[in-house]
């Protein structure tokens, strides 16, 4: 049973070997020239302003939320209506509407919500 996992641990071997090797000759043989403005804060040339552990603003969050409302619609609705005229067939198409209606206005009750706090405006 050990034996046919032999070839999976050699390449795993060959593959850790392989990255480690190439990763400490890079630190090896590459250019180290550190200076002031290269060893600041994410490197970007400009001096860090405010504290790194500043909160985030609330726009994120609507926007999150925006997203997730738009993709939760997408993910459970798109079945719903390739199967449509299937409910149909089988009586039940009414009911199904009635519940998928509900869905949309919860998730409409969200965007109104989120539009109301300012979601949508982008400066």
């Amino acid at each position: 049973m050990f034996e046919d996992y032999i070839p999976f641990f050699i390449q795993l071997a060959i593959a850790s070997g392989l990255s480690l090797t190439l990763l400490k000759g890079g630190e090896l043989l590459g250019p180290s020239r550190p200076n002031r403005i290269k060893i600041m804060p994410y490197e970007s040339g400009m001096d860090p302003v405010g504290s790194a552990r500043q909160r985030y603003s609330i726009k994120f969050y609507l926007v999150a939320m925006i997203f997730i409302v738009f993709d939760v619609e997408i993910v459970f609705l798109y079945p719903w209506a390739i199967s449509f005229q299937d409910f149909l067939a089988a009586g039940v198409g009414l009911e199904v509407l009635g519940i998928v209606i509900v869905f949309i206005v919860i998730l409409a009750i969200g965007l109104i919500y989120d539009i109301k706090k300012g979601g949508l405006e982008f400066d």
